[in-house]
C-alpha cells in the first residue's frame, strides 16, 4: 500500500513514458536479434527480462536495459563459431562475472576506461554493423567479416541489375532509411511515434498493400524458441572459448551500461545511479537471460534517453515497458512475420551509423590528437581483427599514453643579470634522465643558481641522484646553489 501511495502521483507520467519506450524498444529488439543471427523472439525475451527484472532492481532509477546494437558483432561471432547453444552458457557466465564485479565494488572503475578506446570500440562496432546490414537492405547475405564485406560490394552491386527481387528489397530498405533520417522534420503530433517504429510500420504497410515479394522476418512460437540452459547441453562446448567470450561480454556490457548510466544521470534531477548495485542488477539480468538461452543485455542509451524525454519519474516506467513487450510477445508475435527484413536492416544501419557519428572528431582533434590516434587505431583493429583484440590494442595504447603523461618532465632555465633559476616540474623518472641531464649540462655556471624542484615523491632515485650530483659538483667548484621544494 505504501508503494502504491508513493507511486500514485507519478503513475500517469510513468505509464505514458513506458508506452513510448515500448514503441522504441520493439523494432530494436527484433533488429538486434536478426543482426546477431538468432530468432527475433530471443531479442524480445531479453527486452522483457531487462524491463521487468532489471528495471525493478536497485541501481539506476531511469535507465532501461535490453539487447543492444553494441553487442551484435560479438554475439554473432559466438553463435557463428560455437553455436546457439553456447550463447546461453556465455551469457550466464558473463552475468555471474558482472555480479562478482558489482559485489567487489568495481562498478565505478568501468568509467575509468579511456574514452578514446570506448569511442573507438563503439565506432568499430557501428561500422561492422553498417557494412553487414547494407547487404540485407537488398535481401542479400553478407560476405562475412567487415573486410570481406567491403571487398564484396562491387560484385554485389553488379549483380543487382538483373535481380528484380533484390532491387525491390533495396527500394524498401532505402525508403525505410529515408523515413529514419527525415522523421525529425515531421509534425510534432506525428513524431509521437518513434522513428524506428514509423520506418518499420510504413515499410510493412507498403510491402503488404503493393504485394511486394521481399524477405520477411521469420517468427516462431515463443516457447518453441526459448531453450533453457541444461547441463546436458554443455558437454561438447569448449570451456576456454566459453570463458573467453563470457569475459568479453561481461566487460563490454558493463562498460556500456556504466557509461549509459553516467549519461542518463546528466539528463534528469532524480536519484543518482548506484554503480555497484546497477552492475549487480545487470549481472542478474544476464544470468536469467543466459538460463533462458537469450541475448545478453546492457543498459541502452536510446531507450533510456527516450524514457527520460517522455517524462518518466520512477523505475516503474522501465518495468512497464517490459510488461508491454511480454504482452506483445505472447499475444501478437505473428505481426513480426509481416515485417520486411530490409526495414529491420535499415533500422540497424541507422543505429550503427549513430555509433560512428557520435564521435566528436573535431573536438578531439583540437584538444588531443593522440586521443584521435588511439580511437582510429582501435576502430581499424576492430575491423581488421575482432572486437576483443581491437579493444585490447586500444587499451594498451591508452596505457602507454597515460604512462608517458605520468612521466612527463618540464624544465625551464630562466636567466637574470646576476642569477639563474632552473625550474623542474612534472614527474622526473628514469626514462626522463637523458632530458634532465641535457638541461643540467646547459645551465650557466657563472652565476648563483636557484633550483626549483617538484615534490620529493615526483622524483625517482635515478633523477634524485643526478640532481644531488649536479648540486655537489657545482658547489665543489665554488658555485652557489639554493634548492627549493614545495612547502
Amino acid at each position: 500500500m505504501r508503494v502504491w501511495s508513493a507511486w500514485r502521483p507519478h503513475a500517469g507520467a510513468d505509464v505514458r513514458a513506458s508506452v513510448v519506450v515500448f514503441l522504441v524498444a520493439l523494432p530494436l529488439c527484433a533488429g538486434v536479434a536478426v543482426a546477431s543471427g538468432v530468432p527475433v523472439e530471443l531479442g524480445l525475451v531479453t527486452g522483457i527480462v531487462g524491463g521487468i527484472l532489471v528495471g525493478a532492481l536497485p541501481g539506476s532509477s531511469l535507465q532501461v536495459s535490453g539487447p543492444a546494437a553494441g553487442l551484435t558483432v560479438l554475439v554473432a561471432d559466438i553463435v557463428g563459431s560455437q553455436g546457439l547453444r553456447a550463447l546461453g552458457a556465455v551469457v550466464l557466465l558473463a552475468g555471474l562475472i558482472q555480479i562478482a564485479l558489482g559485489l567487489a565494488r568495481l562498478g565505478r572503475w568501468f568509467r575509468a576506461v579511456s574514452t578514446a578506446v570506448v569511442q573507438g570500440m563503439l565506432a568499430g562496432i557501428g561500422l561492422t554493423l553498417v557494412l553487414g546490414q547494407v547487404y540485407l537492405l537488398a535481401d542479400r547475405p553478407q560476405e562475412g567479416n567487415p573486410l570481406a564485406n567491403v571487398a564484396g560490394f562491387p560484385s554485389t552491386l553488379a549483380g543487382l541489375s538483373g535481380d528484380s527481387g533484390a532491387l525491390t528489397a533495396l527500394g524498401v530498405g532505402i525508403g525505410a532509411l529515408l523515413v529514419l533520417r527525415l522523421w525529425k522534420h515531421a509534425p510534432a503530433r506525428v513524431r509521437v511515434v518513434p522513428a524506428p517504429l514509423a520506418a518499420v510500420l510504413l515499410a510493412t504497410v507498403v510491402t503488404a498493400v503493393a504485394g511486394l515479394d521481399v524477405d520477411r522476418v521469420q517468427v516462431q512460437a515463443l516457447l518453441d524458441v526459448v531453450s533453457p540452459l541444461t547441463p546436458s547441453g554443455l558437454g561438447d562446448l569448449s570451456p576456454v572459448a566459453v570463458l573467453g567470450a563470457a569475459v568479453t561480454v561481461a566487460l563490454i556490457a558493463s562498460a556500456e551500461s556504466m557509461f549509459s548510466a553516467a549519461a542518463i544521470d546528466r539528463m534528469h534531477t532524480g536519484p543518482r545511479t548506484h554503480y555497484d548495485r546497477e552492475l549487480v542488477a545487470q549481472g542478474i539480468g544476464n544470468g536469467v537471460c543466459g538460463m533462458l538461452g537469450a541475448l545478453p543485455m546492457t543498459a541502452v542509451i536510446v531507450r533510456s534517453s527516450a524514457n527520460v524525454a517522455a517524462g518518466a519519474r520512477t523505475k516503474a516506467s522501465g518495468v512497464l515497458h517490459g510488461v508491454w513487450l511480454g504482452i506483445f510477445a505472447i499475444a501478437a508475435p505473428a505481426l513480426l512475420g509481416t515485417v520486411p527484413m530490409a526495414a529491420l536492416a535499415a533500422v540497424l544501419v541507422q543505429a550503427g551509423w549513430k555509433l560512428v557519428a557520435g564521435i566528436p572528431v573535431r573536438t578531439l582533434w583540437a584538444s588531443s590528437r593522440s586521443e584521435v590516434a588511439i580511437t582510429v587505431v582501435t576502430v581499424v583493429a576492430v575491423l581488421c581483427l575482432n572486437l576483443l583484440e581491437g579493444v585490447a590494442i586500444g587499451l594498451v595504447l591508452a596505457l602507454v599514453k597515460a604512462a608517458v603523461q605520468a612521466t612527463s618532465l618540464h624544465t625551464r632555465v630562466r636567466e637574470e643579470e646576476d642569477h639563474v633559476h632552473l625550474e623542474v616540474s612534472g614527474s622526473a623518472t628514469f626514462v626522463r634522465l637523458p632530458q634532465l641531464a641535457d638541461t643540467l649540462d646547459a645551465v650557466p655556471a657563472d652565476r648563483p643558481l636557484t633550483l626549483h624542484l617538484p615534490e620529493p615523491e615526483r622524483l625517482d632515485r635515478a633523477c634524485r641522484e643526478a640532481l644531488d650530483t649536479f648540486v655537489e659538483q657545482r658547489q665543489a667548484r665554488g658555485g652557489q646553489v639554493e634548492v627549493r621544494t614545495p612547502a
